[in-house]
């Protein structure tokens, strides 16, 4: 081995370490770079490092990437209706996670009525692509974002059969999600194209339930149940929404939904009961303004709910 062979390796392993192989042919440089567990910021950042350090006259630098595939857990945030505050559910918990430490990305997986952007705050970005992978977009509160929303015209809608719905959510879910290891996904109401989809091809770890307490909601939510049970994906639990009114004036907590249906229905299918989120303006306020009441230490509603899902992933 030549002087100047020593010097190309000891140059790379200043700048890249254990991450690089080195393989001199001729008048090439060949280096393999290892990016595990690296974002896509931080690979090209270290590419571009070996390539610079790697760089002689008249020598061909050719480097690849490679990297293991991030072991990243799905949780699908169901319900079996529209209307349920599933989409509002689904941004609080994955903001509540990312603040206990979970690296936790939000799929809006919704794919005809898209809210994500506005509940997280990037009403009109647009994500990236490398490579024609997705790059998420960031969001104000640590957790990145992908959704249909992002991708159309304010106000279009999307008039798409099941197959193209199915490829879509495919695009978002198989994105460059870097370090992310807990992805929630907010799936449209009902048992439909998106719903096998990912049930068959992305296989979740579990699946949270959304309901409103009235018998109309939970007929539906128990339909969700059962498609996630016959396809093997454990319910992590249900989730009772619009759960109790407190009057802002006197303070008086009525239900005029009903109240304890969905722990019932838990109950029935032998699910654990996650809690409840009251009919409270300020959570509907706070929603519309992309102000996710998760995001906030005073939180007491969301940051329960995601601490039960958090230990049934550590437990599972």
């Amino acid at each position: 081995m030549s002087m100047d062979e020593n010097d190309v390796r000891q140059a790379i392993r200043a700048v890249a370490g254990e991450r690089a192989t080195v393989r001199l042919e001729g008048q090439r440089i060949g280096v393999v770079i290892d990016a595990s567990g690296l974002d896509a910021s931080a690979r090209d950042a270290l590419e571009a490092a070996v390539r610079m350090a790697a760089a002689r006259p008249g020598y061909d630098v050719r480097t690849v990437v490679t990297a293991e595939r991030a072991r990243r857990r799905l949780i699908a945030v169901a319900s079996g209706k529209g209307g349920v505050g599933k989409s509002t559910l689904s941004a609080n918990l994955a903001i509540a996670l990312a603040r206990a430490g979970r690296r936790t990305g939000l799929v809006d997986a919704d794919i005809y009525g898209p809210s994500q952007p506005r509940l997280m705050a990037v009403e009109g970005t647009r994500p990236e692509a490398r490579d024609k992978v997705l790059l998420p977009v960031a969001t104000p509160y640590g957790v990145p974002l992908l959704s249909m929303g992002q991708l159309v015209e304010p106000g279009r809608a999307i008039a798409w059969r099941g197959p193209m719905t199915a490829g879509a959510l495919g695009q978002l879910v198989d994105a460059d999600w870097g370090l992310t290891d807990t992805l929630v996904v907010d799936l449209p109401p009902g048992t439909g194209d998106v719903q096998l989809t990912m049930v068959q091809k992305h296989r979740p770890a579990g699946a949270v339930i959304v309901s409103t307490p009235q018998d109309l909601a939970l007929i539906d939510a128990r339909r969700a149940i059962d498609l996630f049970q016959k396809a093997g994906v454990p319910i992590i639990g249900l989730v009772e929404n619009m759960a109790g009114y407190a009057c802002p004036h006197c303070g008086e907590v009525s239900d005029p939904f009903g109240r304890g249906g969905a722990e019932a229905a838990a109950r029935e299918a032998g699910s654990p009961f996650l809690g409840r989120v009251p009919l409270d303006l300020a959570i509907r306020v706070a929603s519309d303004a992309g102000d996710p009441p998760a995001a906030h230490d005073d939180d007491r509603v969301f940051a329960p709910i995601a601490a039960q899902v958090a230990e049934w992933l550590e437990a599972n």
